[in-house]
């Protein structure tokens, strides 16, 4: 099983010595999310102080740009990083998408099947020298002059993932991607029963393996050194559960367990903007659904046992503050690895 390190760094100028340090602790990638900060522009400096580990988009928020801008970056990153690049996209929420973006929100899995689509379309037109034409309901390509083509690469073109939470966008990852990327709100009951169904029967659906198809992700996991330590970071947890299980796209992750109500209250208080009183509502049975919690020498066990065979890659990262920290964190990370 391939680790995954969040990069954390909010100050851009340390972003190359926080890469360097996840891939001296043996991790195989490094992420970058678009939350508060462009997802892009840290994995360019990550590229620049590493050599080895995978650099990670987890996510993109795809519709507010064009597949044609995201085609361009990707492959810039993929040249400066020698290969090392893998696009991840998502839809994110109505809300966010024509409130924040001010982008239009139509038909969200159909048309992350032409995003994906077009952008391999734009990469094969750069590669063989052919002429672009992509035709789609949402997306259209067809002009692509010498002056605006990069030409052939020497690499092959960046793997894409797309992120998915609803069985339909399950389905689409299966059909058009190269693996499937989990919303931390998950669970080993929503990835059996939703999740890898719907990525397996649109592998199908397209002629494709399904075994040959990525699915990384895990949601929280929680650790530390002692119970103490353990019980500050749950506070946080229950913060981030909270938060998105008051957004009504993640409702179906919440029926699975049977919270359905507790997400109807969460979602009437985010309304309100009572976010301080949100967390009250995750109690010790909701946080041991989507959380993995445990020390340091108990974690990756408890991780295993729930979501071996399941998971190809983890998305896993810890505090440190000691070398004795750095050395558990280096043991758990092989430990993970160790997982087929």
């Amino acid at each position: 099983m391939r680790v995954i390190y969040s990069l954390r760094s909010r100050d851009l100028t340390a972003v190359a010595a926080e890469a360097a340090w996840a891939e001296s602790m043996g991790y195989d990638g490094v992420s970058s999310s678009e939350t508060a900060h462009d997802p892009f522009l840290p994995l360019t400096l990550a590229a620049t102080s590493t050599s080895r580990v995978t650099l990670d988009t987890h996510v993109a928020i795809a519709f507010p740009r064009s597949p044609m801008v995201v085609a361009y970056t990707a492959r810039d990153l993929h040249e400066l990083s020698r290969g090392r690049f893998r696009l991840g996209l998502g839809t994110q929420v109505k809300g966010h998408i024509e409130r924040r973006f001010s982008t239009r929100w139509e038909s969200p899995g159909p048309r992350l099947r032409e995003y994906v689509e077009s952008l391999r379309q734009i990469w094969d037109c750069w590669q063989s020298g052919q002429a672009l034409s992509y035709q789609g309901r949402f997306y259209q390509f067809s002009l692509m002059t010498p002056f605006f083509d990069p030409g052939p690469s020497q690499f092959p073109p960046p793997a894409v993932f797309t992120a998915a939470v609803n069985r339909y966008n399950c389905r689409v990852a299966g059909e058009v991607g190269d693996g499937l990327l989990l919303h931390s709100l998950t669970s080993p009951q929503y990835v059996r029963q939703v999740v890898k169904p719907g990525l397996e029967a649109g592998a199908r659906k397209a002629g494709r393996e399904p075994s040959s198809l990525i699915l990384g992700g895990g949601g929280f996991i929680i650790t530390g050194p002692d119970q103490a330590s353990l019980s500050a970071k749950k506070a946080e947890v229950r913060r981030r559960i909270a938060f998105y299980s008051s957004t009504r796209t993640y409702f179906p992750v919440l029926e699975i367990h049977g919270f359905e109500e507790v997400g109807q209250q969460l979602h009437q208080l985010s309304v309100e903007g009572r976010w301080a009183e949100m967390p009250e509502l995750v109690d010790d049975k909701m946080l041991d659904a989507f959380a993995v919690v445990g020390e340091y020498d108990e974690i990756a066990p408890k991780f295993i046992q729930r979501y071996g065979g399941l998971l190809n890659e983890i998305n896993f990262s810890m505090d440190t503050s000691s070398s004795e920290d750095e050395n558990q964190l280096r043991r758990i990370i092989r430990q993970f690895q160790e997982q087929p």
